[in-house]
């Protein structure tokens, strides 16, 4: 297969991750991207850029000449047609409503080249019902990356049922070509790999913490100084296998029953919701927090993913 050459990268959405994608194709130097967004909001999202830029810089990622550069590949248009002419990859980015990306891809679909591919940066939707409205469903894919996406290397590529193997290889040539750690999902289900192992841990956490075998602070604490420490080197799958397999189905015979398996939310989460406790942004979730807290938290991420990935 031909390797696609691509130079001109779309994107939909101007949050976090949509900012935060079209760095991290800006700052490679051999893209234009382009951003789409509504009228009147273009300043915010250059100046979220470059903020994020700055950061890199105050970090000894990048230069002040390559923040400039960068800077300069970037356009915003409030235009769809000026936004879809050109583009040979675009990724959607906006709110994570059915319709709405259903909706932009069947437009897209008929103000674009044949060969544009278009991605999906959805964190658990289906990727083959977002198509549903698209013609040429050969060429829609999943592009999930992870936030802060200029940071985090993952980004789970997902084949939908109509996706071609082609659009497939050239989705991940382009992800490797932008530094990512490209891996590629088989078959399009809720959530993916990523988010599907996420939240298994996240729901027997809820549950512990329910349940009174102990609070939050010491759940986080029995990953972060315990199992967490290793997992970047010893995953899940790896770890079965060093302590072999045996082992591993004699635990499991043990305590798989004992194990949180509720198909529907915790009834503590939807209380805590009831009332108002979402955590960092209203001061209390399953702790409470100081805006000073929540800010430190945010900050000690940052400069954590800093320090593993670039050694700053």
């Amino acid at each position: 297969m031909e390797k696609k050459v691509f130079k001109n990268i779309t994107i939909f959405g101007t949050g976090m991750m949509g900012s935060g994608i079209a760095l991290i194709f800006a700052v490679k130097g051999c893209f234009k991207v382009t951003i789409f967004s509504r009228r009147g909001m273009a300043s915010g999202v250059l100046e979220t850029i470059e903020s994020s830029l700055n950061t890199l810089v105050e970090k000894g990622i990048h230069t002040k000449e390559e923040v400039k550069t960068a800077l300069s590949n970037v356009t915003v248009v409030d235009n769809m047609e000026i936004a879809a002419k050109d583009a040979d990859f675009i990724i959607e980015c906006i709110p994570e409503d059915m319709e709405l990306k259903q909706n932009l891809f069947k437009d897209l679909d008929q103000l674009c080249r044949p060969d544009t591919i278009f991605a999906t940066n959805t964190s658990v939707m289906s990727i083959t019902e977002i198509a549903e409205k698209t013609k040429n469903k050969a060429r829609v894919i999943g592009t999930h990356f992870w936030n802060p996406p200029y940071l985090i290397p993952l980004v789970e590529v997902i084949k939908a049922e109509e996706t071609s193997e082609e659009v497939v290889e050239q989705t991940m040539d382009l992800m490797n070509i932008i530094g990512k750690h490209p891996i590629k999902v088989n078959k399009d289900v809720p959530g993916f790999v990523a988010n599907r192992l996420q939240h298994a841990l996240w729901r027997e956490a809820i549950s512990i913490v329910e349940r009174g075998i102990a609070d939050a602070k010491t759940v986080d604490e029995a990953l972060k100084f315990g199992p967490g420490l290793r997992l970047p080197i010893l995953a899940p799958m790896e770890n079965a296998d060093m302590v072999g397999l045996d082992l591993t189905l004699s635990i499991h015979s043990y305590i798989l029953k004992y194990l949180e398996d509720s198909h529907e939310p915790s009834p503590l989460l939807k209380e805590k919701v009831a009332k108002g406790e979402l955590g960092f942004k209203t001061g209390k979730g399953f702790q409470e927090w100081t805006p000073e807290e929540a800010t430190a938290s945010k900050k000690q991420l940052a400069e954590y993913l800093v320090k593993v990935l670039y050694n700053k």
